[in-house]
């Protein structure tokens, strides 16, 4: 099986990279923005006519596109995470029509949760904010594409190599700066929403099975931990492996997406039912791997440009 990723630099984009090499007799490219051993392609700027002959060249079995942005202003997200999947499924139309497509959404593409709740995949999709909007638009391109493609709604990204431009990521690299003293102040927004942690590694490992699943499968399935954390409990757990002994000052004025995104939490059944997956790592181990990586990733979570 010929296997070509996009967005090979990104947090998701190397995991993703990694799990694919142990499959047996899979052969898998890696492709970006930066040159390094791959194909390079640039999804918010390439025409279509430009990605189908770098597909037709790699002649792939099966696509998985890690490539996105978490930040910037508008255009960089709609460039990215909007564009992009479009010329990407216009290209496979062009040059390999048969190939299947693993795209990495978000669940900040459902917008507000209702608290208690798990978000299906049938949920009404309401996003807030530039970021959300340009993913859920990415998704829709897929998802319309008339390809054999699954767009895997991802949930907030934690593990080994978690960049800055995340919390997690963000929160281990401070508790380092900050040093273990009872002197030491960790100064952070609000801390009050409650979101859903994966582990990276089980992303991976969705994709690999999404990859490899014969069959058609769904348009989109969530991938996450299937919990709710308040983001508070997480900050704490981590700063209890640190050692930390100093003391975690919250602005508590919140923030404006915070109170507006309060409560997300992904329902995971149907990927458990289409792909055979649960997650498999705990919030601890997740948390444990990351402070033991000794830092993350300076790329975004996705492929593409990060903040």
């Amino acid at each position: 099986m010929r296997v070509l990723v996009l967005g090979r630099t990104g947090y998701l984009g190397r995991h993703v990279v990694a799990h694919l090499r142990d499959l047996p007799d899979a052969q898998v490219a890696a492709a970006g923005r930066a040159a390094g051993g791959g194909p390079r392609v640039d999804l918010a700027c390439d025409p279509p006519d430009r990605l189908a002959k770098t597909l037709a060249e790699a002649a792939p079995d099966a696509v998985v596109n890690c490539a996105g942005a978490t930040g910037g202003d508008a255009v960089t997200l709609a460039e990215v995470n909007a564009r992009g999947p479009a010329a990407l499924c216009a290209a496979l139309r062009q040059a390999a029509p048969r190939a299947r497509l693993v795209h990495l959404g978000s669940a900040a593409e459902y917008g507000p949760g209702e608290p208690g709740t798990r978000a299906a995949e049938s949920a009404a999709t309401r996003p807030l904010g530039p970021y959300g909007a340009t993913k859920l638009a990415g998704t829709a391109a897929v998802s319309a594409s008339g390809l054999d493609a699954v767009v895997l709604r991802v949930g907030n990204p934690v593990g080994p190599g978690a960049p800055p431009t995340g919390l997690p990521g963000r929160v281990a690299a401070l508790l380092r700066d900050a040093g273990p003293g009872p002197e030491a102040v960790l100064r952070l927004g609000d801390l009050s929403a409650y979101r859903d942690f994966v582990d990276v590694r089980d992303v991976a490992r969705a994709v690999v099975l999404a990859v490899t699943t014969a069959g058609p499968l769904p348009p989109v399935l969530n991938i996450g931990g299937g919990e709710a954390v308040q983001v508070r409990d997480l900050v704490h757990r981590l700063a209890r492996r640190a050692g930390f002994g100093g003391r975690i000052e919250e602005d508590t004025g919140g923030s404006a997406r915070s109170a507006a995104v309060s409560w997300q939490c992904s329902d995971t059944t149907a990927a458990a039912g289409a792909l055979g997956w649960r997650p498999a790592y705990s919030l601890e181990q997740s948390l444990a791997a990351l402070w033991e990586d000794g830092g993350g990733d300076t790329a975004g979570p996705e492929g593409g440009r990060a903040p």
